[in-house]
């Protein structure tokens, strides 16, 4: 019988398990101390040869090679081999436990589904439960040495009740090579439809169910067949075997105590009992007689299945609960708490603990969150977040910080900070049209070129990174339109700008307030050719409150709010977002850049513009090769 200790190590004491140790049934004692005593036998008789029989040149050749097989004996696997294997094994071992036939559910839906409590119907269902479990007892007795020793023929099969000798005959009268546990399973369908016939089933939806857990059942004798004709692997079970028994041949030899005179290292005891190299014996060699144990359980060891004990609770039960126990039921009475809309079984002083704790409403039950954030926020906030947020990258808002920590924006390495920025961005988000908002200090704070960011592929139009600073509660305003001039000398300019007020307008407007610029014309006569520039990168551009107006007048104003870059000295600024966008003019069919005439010198810069002020606004705009005679006015 199965080795039951659950009892034992319900509750966790100390030492709990040590208890366990001094059983002897079942235990890994019984299983290896033959194999232990083999092994400390020769392992003496080597010692006893080299300590009393060897001359002193085979001691120091018996030594040399000791040291050699010490040495090289880690080589072997054996831990890594021989735990996977275990757990092949019992993995197997379990899954052949739960694919034992078991007839409860059958035996219910059989007893509430085939009506009748005459002869008649009373011997259609013992009929039927006796043949599925005939044929579970064909199958054990086909996969389980312990039921065959009781069951060795078919004469012991009829002689116990599982067969008649009708039945017997027909069984032997179809041939067939292979197993016929199957048979007696045909037998129970075709019950079964005549039961249906007769009426004794009452609908086809019964006779489905019956029929279905019928193949469940009989699924489960086929899983049991098939664990028994495919084993584990013959090669792996070999190679765990050699494994194990090739490492200890080498210790025997390996692991001696070797004379301290002769000064070798790590041999500076000389004991007669390796205490250790038993242990290591004891662990790995009974854990490979844990695999031999279980690989099979259908044997007659100590943790064995108990397959006979089996077929016997399945056949009582089962026909029990088919016959006896049809139609017998107790009378029908009211409960105990019939009036009590809240029923509460007694508990005995040995449990009345279980009263004291508090009943589990969830883990979150107890949580705690500040008051300020419980407020519900409007729709359109949320909706507004989720477009300016930085969280479609998780690192995005720190790499955004690392950029407007950079000393020098017009320095190599901010450039190529936003230059990977703006990658970045074209990798997480592809770019739209929509407008980038951003506040400044003044109006005169930031001019932004409207070449663009490299572009990403030919023939795209140029975009342009921004990294930008915002205030937290200020009133989103559209990313303006500025062409930076790349002439370096103007020849002449004569402009005609109409100036008209508008009413007041930001803080930051300086002494200007209460004016703004109406789109002009502007007409520029050039002559003469751009110079090519000696530096990489052009001087940063200095704004001039005469180039801001022009500039004012001829970007319209799209945004209801008064000033264009509203400034608030006593706002706190957050890092608002990084993006890569398009810059478009909506009041314009297409922004191309102008080819360069023939022969005219091109140029390719890139302009940062930096402020020193406090809450500043940076853009890096790198252009596409431009002429200095295409300049286009906004």
């Amino acid at each position: 019988m199965t080795v039951t200790y659950t009892a034992r190590v319900a509750n966790a004491r100390f030492c709990g398990f040590s208890k366990l140790l001094l059983a002897w049934k079942g235990s890994i004692y019984k299983v290896l101390y033959k194999e232990f005593l083999a092994f400390f036998a020769m392992y003496t008789a080597i010692s006893i040869t080299y300590r009393f029989f060897l001359y002193d040149g085979q001691k120091r050749y018996f030594e040399k090679l000791a040291i050699y097989c010490n040495h090289y004996a880690s080589l072997i696997p054996m831990s890594f081999v021989l735990g996977f294997y275990v757990t092949l094994v019992v993995n197997r071992w379990w899954n052949q436990y739960t694919s034992i036939p078991l007839p409860d559910r059958l035996m219910c839906i059989l007893s509430g589904g085939l009506q009748g409590s005459d002869e008649r119907g009373r011997l259609l269902r013992r009929t039927m439960m006796r043949y599925a479990s005939l044929s579970a007892l064909l199958i054990l007795r086909s996969v389980s040495t312990a039921v065959f020793k009781r069951f060795p023929t078919i004469d012991h099969v009829v002689e116990a009740g599982f067969m008649t000798r009708e039945e017997r005959k027909k069984f032997e009268s179809l041939h067939s090579h292979y197993n016929k546990y199957w048979i007696p399973c045909v037998w129970f369908t075709n019950l079964a439809a005549m039961a249906r016939c007769e009426g004794r089933i009452k609908d086809d939806h019964t006779l489905k169910l019956l029929l279905e857990e019928l193949n469940a059942f009989r699924g489960k004798c086929s899983m049991l067949f098939h664990y028994d004709m495919i084993s584990v692997p013959l090669v792996y079970t070999q190679v765990v075997t050699l494994a194990v028994y090739s490492f200890f041949l080498v210790c025997l030899i390996g692991r001696q105590f070797l004379d301290p005179g002769q000064g070798y290292p790590g041999h500076d005891l000389d004991l007669y009992v390796p205490i250790f190299t038993l242990l290591q014996f004891f662990f790995y060699a009974g854990w490979l007689k844990v695999a031999e144990q279980l690989i099979n359980p259908f044997g007659e060891d100590d943790d064995d299945f108990e397959t006979n004990w089996l077929i016997d609770r399945n056949f009582q039960v089962s026909m029990m609960a088919v016959d006896e126990m049809h139609g017998d039921l107790p009378m029908i009475e009211r409960d105990r708490y019939w009036n009590d809309s809240n029923p509460r079984p007694p508990y005995t002083a040995a449990t009345l603990f279980v009263l004291r704790k508090p009943s589990f409403q969830g883990s979150t039950f107890d949580m705690a969150i500040p008051k300020e954030e419980m407020h519900f926020q409007p729709l359109e906030d949320i909706a507004e977040n989720l477009e300016e947020s930085v969280g479609r990258h998780p690192n995005m808002a720190l790499f955004n910080r690392l950029l407007s920590a950079a000393p020098s924006s017009t320095g190599l390495m901010g450039g190529a900070l936003r230059r990977t920025s703006a990658q970045l961005q074209r990798l997480y988000h592809s770019p739209s049209i929509d407008q980038c908002t951003s506040d400044d200090e003044d109006n005169e704070s930031s001019k932004i070129g409207k070449g663009g960011s490299l572009p990403s592929g030919l023939g795209q139009e140029t975009q342009s990174t921004v990294c930008s600073f915002r205030e937290e509660k200020s009133t989103r305003t559209p990313l303006l339109e500025i062409q930076f001039g790349m002439e370096q000398e103007r020849l002449g300019e004569n402009t005609a700008i109409n100036h008209r007020s508008q009413g007041t307008r930001g803080d930051g407007m300086g002494d200007e307030d209460g004016h703004s610029s109406e789109e002009g014309e502007k007409s520029e006569s050039r002559s003469g050719l751009i110079k090519p520039t000696v530096s990489l990168f052009p001087p940063p551009f200095q704004p001039s409150r005469q180039m801001f107006t022009r500039l004012s007048s001829t970007i319209p104003n799209t945004s209801n709010h008064p000033s264009t870059f509203p400034y608030h000295p006593t706002g706190q600024s957050s890092l608002e977002h990084c993006s890569s966008q398009p810059i478009i003019n909506h009041n314009r069919a297409a922004a191309t850049i102008p080819k360069p005439p023939m022969g005219a010198h091109k140029m390719s810069f890139l302009t940062v513009p930096s402020f020193n002020q406090p809450q500043r606004f940076r853009s890096v705009s790198i252009g596409s090769e431009l002429t200095g005679t295409s300049g286009n006015s906004l």
